[in-house]
């Protein structure tokens, strides 16, 4: 598996990392059912694969995703990297989540997630949203902190602007941002990739596949279960949704004309990318993991580029007569 260097760490991270937000296995901010072992299984054969960092969050799945995480670590001898994220709590009851930023708030979540994990140390450790922003800078101080007394490596943000980047970045450097990216999510276009390039700031992409929308396979929205997560998607809401289901089989199409696969071409896409250190994808199973792994050799030439822009081109067009 190739590596990438994340901004000024040291850390090099495979190009491809694992997303563990459909492992929730939970009507709870979740994707719907998904068996642990088979998740488990999925992380390992990553492992093998040469994947070395996993993503994940208290929020997904209100815990469960990082406690499947950490029984998957108890059975690697070689152990990857381990992403995690501040900001969400909740009641015993798992019902009321609570959003907290404060200083006391975001250790206890440090404490809570590295017991889910079954770790004593967080390698890299992130807010996962600017959110309550007035909490921003206290939430960076305390992430800060957590450097200096050896809990956490290397400290990030999700979901940030430039100005927020900016807000925190006297306070201690960013080493990296993770932001929502992919085919049908372009935002970080508009400046941001470019500042992390600038200043040396890593970037790891989430929803690389959005939400497996660009996997190749055709989902079905009546099929999910109806508190999946993916139903509050504007992407799976008409007139967009039909619209992107038509377009899975045309990158499909391309794709297998060089021998590679939809999924592939998503995490290439991303790739392409100088600024991208890694492009996460949330596989259910080792045969997905196994499929997606296989995108870390597929260097896009600028044909393939102008090819699936001219498709994703006549998406956009499609979107705009559909008003």
């Amino acid at each position: 598996m190739k590596t990438r260097k994340l901004g000024a760490t040291p850390l090099n991270l495979s190009v491809v990392g694992i997303g563990t937000w459909p492992m929730a296995g939970t009507d709870r901010f979740g994707w719907g059912p998904q068996d642990d072992n088979v998740s488990i299984n999925t992380i390992h054969r990553a492992v093998e694969l040469g994947v070395n960092w996993i993503d994940t969050a208290p929020i997904y799945g209100v815990g469960h995703a990082e406690e499947v995480v950490g029984k998957a670590l108890k059975g690697l001898s070689k152990k990857p990297l381990v992403a995690t994220k501040a900001q969400f709590m909740w009641k015993p009851d798992k019902t009321t989540i609570l959003v907290r930023l404060d200083r006391e708030r975001v250790r206890q979540q440090c404490e809570l997630s590295m017991e889910r994990l079954g770790i004593d140390f967080i390698d890299m450790y992130m807010i996962h949203w600017p959110d309550p922003i007035a909490y921003v800078e206290e939430a960076w101080e305390t992430l800060a902190e957590l450097v200096k007394e050896g809990k956490v490596g290397y400290i990030g943000v999700s979901n940030f602007s430039i100005e927020q980047l900016e807000m925190v970045k006297p306070i201690h450097p960013v080493a990296f941002l993770e932001p929502p990216y992919s085919m049908l999510e372009r935002g970080a276009e508009n400046g941001l990739l470019e500042y992390c390039g600038q200043n040396n700031i890593g970037v790891i992409t989430y929803s690389s596949l959005q939400q497996g929308l660009l996997a190749g396979g055709a989902i079905d929205i009546n099929k999910l279960t109806p508190k999946d997560v993916r139903r509050t998607s504007p992407h799976f809401k008409e007139p967009e949704y039909g619209i992107n289901l038509k377009l899975g089989p045309q990158l499909a199409a391309f794709s297998n004309r060089s021998g590679h696969t939809a999924a592939q071409l998503g995490l290439a896409w991303n790739l392409r990318r100088p600024e991208v250190t890694s492009a996460i994808t949330g596989p259910r199973t080792p045969a997905e993991i196994e499929d997606s792994s296989k995108a870390a050799d597929w260097q896009l030439t600028p044909e393939d580029i102008a090819a699936v822009e001219k498709i994703l081109t006549g998406r956009q067009e499609s979107l705009k007569a559909a008003g």
